[in-house]
């Protein structure tokens, strides 16, 4: 079956096997930020944007996008600047071993785009299907709300 979608503004256009899921699909076409953990759709490690919207790529069949936006952690820098996010990131130190990190920016950077000053209880909402064994919640939790104040304009870190 041949399918085209759009992954960070960029055309893809390639063959798929029936029943294929989009997590396998990406990874095989370069984008290795998405990542398989628990394979049953229940820890967030591998969420991407679909049109906007978080979902979870192991779950989701790659046939499903044909036509569709798809953006993942790659696409999220500009240039050697990296986003509000990955730079809070890394400044609350929220990314001990990293494994799950590109779900967690992914399903912020959805947040803050339909909520540009969500309160702490919303972040916790929000990151709530994204487990993490190494940092815990906390230091994502104030990445996210320290980057929705960069992105507001409120500070310069």
């Amino acid at each position: 079956m041949r399918i085209a979608f759009t992954v960070n503004r960029r055309l893809h256009e390639l063959e798929i096997e029936p029943g294929e899921y989009l997590l396998e699909v990406l990874r095989r076409i370069g984008y290795k930020s998405v990542r398989r953990s628990c394979g049953s759709a229940s820890c967030g490690t591998c969420t991407v944007l679909l049109n906007g919207k978080p979902i979870l790529s192991c779950s989701t069949f790659a046939a499903s996008v044909d036509g569709q936006n798809i953006e993942t952690v790659e696409g999220m820098a500009d240039g050697d600047k990296l986003h509000p996010i990955q730079e809070a990131i890394l400044e609350e130190g929220a990314a001990q071993c990293g494994y799950c990190i590109p779900g967690v920016v992914m399903t912020g950077e959805a947040l803050l785009r339909e909520n540009p000053d969500p309160t702490d209880e919303d972040i916790r909402l929000a990151l709530n299907g994204n487990l993490c064994r190494c940092t815990g919640y906390e230091p994502q939790n104030r990445a996210i709300k320290k980057a929705a104040g960069v992105m507001r304009g409120e500070t310069d870190e």
